[in-house]
């Protein structure tokens, strides 16, 4: 390795981790706001939320990269411009395309690495992360009994209280307590005037000490309804104990998310693809031969090629049709609204079976568009960096900004566009990466030959070409030939 290559190297490696720390965590935290309701309040606990955490940092990796390349490129090619360091590169008979080359090899390795982190790491972090995340979801609220509210989340049993005292609101005041975990509703109830709230057995139940109350039990006769007792008994203390086993988190078995688009590779996506639309296929052939019944005199030929035939084609002599009564036409009105009804549920179960294989296929080539996007980051922002000749973080994060929301921009719109049919996948998904290819091939067209793109001189040269005078006079001609026309 060349002490050039060691150079860039080296003024590279700084920016490109700090920008992708930063851009992990804004991403993170972008994505862990999404789920926030869901979290919260449910005391999970440090090791469930670290988990939670580093799944989701996983999986923003593959979208970090890029923008972290761009941003990193124009930053170290901008300091170097700035300081003069690559005119003096330049002035000894390097090229610019000689000084980019290391950073582009370490592009093509990222890209490479990041392929194959999307291909074997990323569905395994999205069956750990969004099983995680299903559980933590269906998981209840912590325990939070509060003043004047009735409480149900302990099964089987609703709690009151008037208000709460102490120093952790432990000592309570006014409590009530209806009891219905049996098969015959709030049969019992207890009342008192004051307790004490804690917990046992780490966290596993709740003790209720309660005093100075009185509870109400209400036996019904199974066989006589005005025949049920009722038993009232009073109590200086009372103590109560109530399971929390409904507040832990139960893991649900990670191979029930498995068979989701998100949590295979691109052999499994392939073969389930194409079991898709294989069955896709099967389905409109059904289609065809399920329409028979419904006509009489014109079938269906579903064995030759007259089943491409219109039906404005087809000819039925005048034997074979009897003459029209008020009872054939209606037959013939409930048949063609009947066919109608068939043909459109068919239709839309074919449309979300095509969409479905659509969405597969969608993920394969998301993994190539995401690794493809690190080199046109790098083509993009290395040239620009060298024609802007500005470092620090204030101009290239700013256009970094731009670029990526353009990219992200129509990204989106190529995968909207290719999940509705609109545009075949592998031109929706390559639509972004199209799109800003010629973008990057200028830029370093205009740093190869020491362009001042972003110069007043050089938008100065280009107003100066245009002829102004001649182009005026050109439309005082156009405009005078319309009117004698007219004329």
């Amino acid at each position: 390795m060349k002490k050039l290559d060691k150079l860039i190297l080296k003024a590279f490696a700084g920016p490109f981790f700090l920008t992708f720390a930063v851009v992990e965590f804004i991403f993170l935290t972008q994505y862990m706001l999404k789920y926030l309701d869901d979290i919260i309040g449910k005391d999970l606990g440090a090791g469930v939320i670290a988990q939670l955490l580093f799944f989701f940092s996983v999986l923003m990796v593959p979208i970090s990269l890029p923008l972290a390349v761009l941003l990193s490129s124009l930053m170290t090619f901008g300091t170097l411009g700035e300081h003069h360091e690559l005119t003096a590169i330049k002035t000894s008979g390097i090229s610019l395309t000689r000084i980019l080359r290391p950073i582009f090899i370490l592009s093509l390795l990222l890209s490479v690495g990041a392929f194959w982190y999307n291909e074997t790491i990323i569905p395994k972090a999205n069956l750990k992360a969004y099983s995680l995340l299903w559980d933590v979801r269906q998981q209840k609220l912590a325990l939070d009994i509060r003043e004047n509210i009735f409480y149900t989340g302990i099964p089987g049993y609703t709690i009151k209280v008037n208000e709460k005292q102490g120093e952790n609101g432990d000592i309570l005041k006014g409590v009530m307590i209806y009891d219905h975990s049996g098969r015959a509703g709030s049969s019992a109830m207890i009342l008192a005037d004051s307790g004490r709230m804690t917990t046992r057995f780490d966290g596993q139940y709740l003790s209720l000490e309660l005093f100075r109350g009185t509870s109400y039990i209400e036996k019904p006769d199974q066989h006589n309804r005005a025949g049920a007792s009722f038993t009232r008994q009073s109590f200086d203390r009372n103590q109560l104990l109530f399971s929390l086993a409904s507040f832990g988190l139960d893991r649900t078995n990670e191979e029930y998310f498995a068979e989701n688009k998100m949590m295979k590779n691109i052999p499994q996506l392939i073969a389930h693809s194409d079991s898709l639309h294989q069955r896709l296929n099967v389905e409109r052939r059904l289609m065809v031969t399920q329409l028979n019944p419904y006509y009489s005199y014109a079938r269906f030929d579903t064995t030759g090629q007259a089943a491409n035939r219109r039906l404005a084609d087809w000819q039925v002599s005048d034997e074979r049709l009897p003459a029209l009564s008020v009872g054939m036409m209606q037959q013939a009105s409930n048949r063609a609204r009947n066919v109608r009804a068939f043909i459109g549920s068919n239709a839309e179960r074919l449309n979300t079976l095509a969409r479905d294989t659509s969405m597969f296929r969608i993920e394969i080539y998301r993994k190539y568009t995401q690794s493809a996007a690190i080199l046109l980051m790098f083509l993009i922002g290395a040239p620009l960096g060298a024609i802007i000749k500005k470092g620090g973080l204030g101009v290239p994060l700013l256009i970094a900004i731009l670029f990526f929301i353009i990219y992200y921009v129509v990204s989106i719109m190529g995968e909207k566009y290719a999940r509705e049919m609109i545009l075949t996948v592998p031109l929706g998904m390559w639509l972004a990466d199209l799109t800003l290819l010629p973008v990057g091939l200028f830029f370093l067209y205009q740093a190869r030959n020491d362009s001042g793109l972003l110069e007043g001189d050089f938008w100065r040269r280009i107003v100066r070409w245009v002829p102004t005078e001649q182009f005026r006079n050109l439309v005082r001609n156009r405009a005078f030939l319309a009117r004698r026309a007219q004329a």
